[in-house]
């Protein structure tokens, strides 16, 4: 295949060294030079544009898979509508009227566009009742990517990221934390699934969660952690946000049913590494 990865960052990076691995031609896109080196270092072509800069777009190569996988620079909404919205937008108006488009374009969206739901299970079916206009700008930008061009298309929800330097241990360690369910993936298994989506040609124009076997209760999750790195389990506090009193338990079925194998199906082995080197003499 030849794919190009828009936003080619935390998760984009290893998707690419997937990718290029497997011997598929790839390119990443950042809109930084220091993005670009990073995409050099991670071992493929790197090429510098931004989404919502029509012409600068023209860098790109033609190529038959399209990832979006911008992030917003900010937390605020005008942050998020430049990059989910104005960016998607400009973009797939600019690959669509090639004289030869990408046959698919693969959205990266996220678990929030389901709002609260106060620890109910969801999946693809669920409807979506977004709290916040963060949220509504994530259910819009998935309307995007299934309307606004003529490539088949695939939103692959992801649930909370983390991996490497993004194990964030000391939030847990250290408390205080709020009581809600937790859904997460492994940066590994995120890129695996848009990898595995790619090559096993599934879930055209379907919509996919992207999250690991277990839902977990965040005070479990952070007393487990704190039992593995032997120091004392934290306190409970009260949710900062609305976001982070959102609740609720992902379904991976089907994800699972295509048949991708997580490499790391829970957090258990999950943060074994980052267990690891915590314990290490000097860290504890």
């Amino acid at each position: 295949m030849n794919v190009a990865i828009l936003g080619c960052g935390y998760v984009g990076l290893e998707l690419g060294r997937q990718l290029d691995g497997n011997g598929h031609d790839v390119v990443g896109v950042r809109r930084s030079a220091d993005g670009v080196q990073a995409i050099g270092d991670a071992g493929f072509d790197g090429v510098r544009a931004d989404v919502t800069d029509e012409d600068s777009l023209s860098a790109i190569p033609d190529v038959d898979s399209l990832i979006y996988a911008v992030s917003a620079g900010g937390r605020d909404s005008e942050s998020a509508r430049d990059a989910y919205l104005d960016g998607l937008r400009t973009t797939l108006s600019h690959f669509s009227e090639r004289d030869a488009p990408p046959e698919r374009v693969v959205y990266t969206s996220s678990t929030g566009v389901y709002g609260n739901r106060d620890g109910a299970w969801v999946d693809e079916s669920t409807p979506l009742v977004p709290n916040t206009e963060r949220e509504e700008i994530l259910v819009e930008a998935e309307r995007i990517a299934r309307e606004e061009s003529d490539m088949d298309w695939t939103v692959a929800r992801f649930a909370g990221l983390y991996g490497p330097k993004r194990y964030r241990l000391e939030r847990y360690l250290d408390g205080p934390v709020s009581e809600r369910y937790l859904n997460l993936i492994h940066r590994d298994d995120a890129a695996g699934a848009i990898r595995f989506l790619l090559e096993a040609d599934v879930a055209r124009n379907e919509t996919v969660l992207a999250c690991d076997d277990e839902p977990i209760w965040k005070p479990t999750l952070a007393e487990w952690l704190s039992e593995q790195c032997d120091v004392e389990p934290p306190e409970h506090g009260e949710a900062s946000s609305e976001r982070a009193r959102s609740s609720k338990r992902c379904s991976n079925e089907k994800l699972k049913e295509f048949g991708y194998e997580f490499r790391y199906p829970t957090y258990r082995k999950g943060y074994r590494d980052a267990i690891s080197e915590y314990r290490q003499p000097g860290n504890v």
